[in-house]
């Protein structure tokens, strides 16, 4: 793990503890580690979810934090598992997932039913939470905005490398009107990133049981992510990881090539133009 034990669930809640100090005291790190006395190292550590911290530590940081009792039994609880190699959550939890994906130098990630999120227009993410009809237009308009906030990760000048395997049924799947479509497709032709499509020719090998991203980091340890409606899975044990990259080397072999699948995102999206110049002539 090139020497940090973290994980995404314990660099989240050790930013959480950060930003408990910052809203609730005037405390800068060191004031802080003054009055727990410890070194101010140990506070950074914590708060950068380097270490774990004890039950003990947590109670006292806590407190200086002036934090109820209740809070801190409630915090305790989720911090017990936060250096698990396996941590599961509930699916509207998107912090852990978000915190892991910034971090991150490289992502690979898999799709089968649904273009991937980070690439994801706004028309389409929202058709497509809308036709699902799971969230209230409240929560879909949050879902979506946090969505949209995500794919500034594609902006930055450190970007990180990504790789998306794109099965071609969810190009295929009607998300949406064909405007949504054309442009969601357009959308996939102009980036700084590599997807590659795996093509519905390739039959079962290239339908797998789940959706997979992968996060690799240059100082600590790779992270495997899979998620459905009912939880999300977070994975650094190493027999899991291993297991995740051998499952892109596998869609390595079967997808089309970049300009294999520039070509095939091209076709159609000219398509969905087509349909749509149609609906235009008929409407008129």
């Amino acid at each position: 793990m090139n020497g940090d034990p973290s994980t995404p669930y314990s660099r989240d809640l050790g930013d959480e503890l950060r930003q408990i100090r910052e809203q609730w005291t005037t405390f800068r790190g060191r004031k802080i580690a003054r009055m727990l006395g410890w070194d101010p190292g140990k506070v950074s550590n914590i708060e950068h979810g380097k270490v774990r911290a004890s039950e003990i530590d947590i109670i006292q940081y806590l407190g200086r934090c002036g934090r109820p009792q209740s809070f801190i039994e409630n915090f305790l609880e989720r911090y017990r598992s936060a250096f698990d190699t396996y941590v599961v959550q509930v699916p509207d939890s998107l912090r852990t997932m978000a915190m892991a994906e910034s971090t991150a130098e490289k992502i690979t990630s898999y799709d089968l039913t649904y273009i991937p999120g980070l690439l994801q227009t706004e028309e389409y993410a929202t058709a497509l939470y809308v036709a699902r009809g799971v969230l209230s237009q409240d929560m879909i308009e949050a879902a979506v905005r946090f969505r949209i906030e995500r794919q500034a990760i594609l902006r930055r000048h450190d970007r990180p490398q990504c790789v998306f395997y794109v099965h071609e049924n969810a190009l295929r799947l009607k998300v949406g009107n064909d405007e949504v479509m054309e442009e969601q497709l357009m959308r996939l032709l102009f980036h700084t990133h590599v997807i590659r499509i795996v093509p519905a020719a390739s039959g079962p090998a290239g339908v797998l049981l789940a959706n997979y991203v992968l996060w690799e980091y240059e100082k600590r340890g790779s992270v495997a992510y899979t998620h459905s409606d009912l939880a999300k899975v977070f994975v650094q044990d190493d027999i899991g990881v291993k297991r995740c990259k051998s499952i892109f080397a596998r869609l390595d072999a079967l997808a089309l090539s970049e300009e294999q699948s520039r070509s095939v995102v091209a076709d159609l999206a000219s398509r969905s133009r087509e349909g749509l110049g149609d609906r235009r002539l008929h409407l008129a």
